[in-house]
């Protein structure tokens, strides 16, 4: 904002809810790329291409049904499931030969996967900036705390805890959830009960993965849906996961929170410089704890 210009409280309390929207968008995404790093201890460059596939088959589904509300819902429901099966064959033919190399080699192998599949989405849906609209009733803006804030935005703000709350069950709950947390300390001993290993770690893929589809699914009707969407968005979730802890879900919420509202408030007092802001943070936190705010599973 301008110098001298009086920040009112209505502003601050609209940037506070801007970064919030943004926050669960990272978490969405990030606490994928935490999961896949706790259990397989695979740096996954590819994520955030796969954040673009669910962006992109949003586009699609929606347009072929002719948008409006159900191909609002059909996409973003059927968007994660379509980067789920690219990951699901990315894993089967690729990735479950590669789990005992070292984490530099995975590192490599999938920066070159985030190449390929850069160029199949070019290849797909060509070079032209995309946009996918959201229904009617997420359209426009309703009074919050005295200023306008966007439907779809206080939307973003309802999935997030339920996206962090649905993975918390499912990883201290359910069965496989157990089994993945368990192979993610001592996949020998897994092993060694009879369990299929690889198929755990294939399911652990494919639902960070998932998430990353619908990270991108959700974003969309927020943004231009372009080829280079995926390189913002994985350099973002590599220092949240580094910030909050290798791993630790909770740590990845904790992070995006720090992420998007230190932008949010960066664009309110100092807009030329925000987005230098969020960084900053990241190195303060690195240099006050190098392991993360919270506990790594490595």
């Amino acid at each position: 904002m301008e110098t001298g210009q009086t920040i009112t409280f209505a502003a601050f309390a609209n940037q506070f809810l801007v970064g919030l929207s943004r926050a669960m968008i990272l978490f969405i995404v990030s606490s994928g790329m935490s999961f896949v790093l706790g259990v397989l201890r695979v740096p996954n460059v590819a994520h955030g291409s796969l954040y673009m596939i669910g962006a992109f088959s949003a586009f699609s589904i929606s347009t072929f049904l002719g948008g409006g509300t159900m191909g609002f819902w059909v996409a973003l429901i059927l968007s994660p499931f379509v980067v789920a099966l690219v990951s699901l064959i990315a894993e089967r033919a690729l990735f479950c030969h590669l789990y005992e190399r070292e984490h530099l080699m995975l590192l490599l192998f999938t920066f070159a996967l985030m190449l390929i599949l850069g160029d199949l989405v070019k290849l797909t849906w060509g070079a032209e900036y995309r946009s996918f609209m959201a229904p009617l009733t997420f359209r426009g803006s309703i009074p919050v705390l005295g200023s306008s804030f966007p439907k779809y935005n206080l939307f973003l703000l309802v999935v997030g805890p339920l996206v962090a709350i649905g993975l918390w069950l499912f990883t201290n709950k359910t069965k496989i959830g157990k089994i993945a947390r368990a192979a993610a300390v001592d996949r020998e001993m897994v092993g060694a009960m009879g369990i299929n290993v690889s198929w755990v770690f294939a399911f652990a893929f494919v639902l960070g993965c998932f998430l990353a589809g619908l990270g991108g699914a959700l974003v969309a009707p927020t943004i231009s849906i372009a080829i280079g969407m995926d390189h913002d968005i994985i350099m973002e979730a590599f220092l949240i996961v580094t910030i909050g802890g290798l791993g630790n879900m909770w740590g990845a919420m904790l992070g995006s929170l720090i992420f998007g509202l230190t932008l949010s408030f960066g664009v309110l007092f100092l807009p030329q410089f925000a987005i230098a802001f969020p960084y900053i943070a990241v190195g303060v936190i690195l240099i006050w704890r190098p392991t993360g705010m919270l506990k790594s599973v490595w």
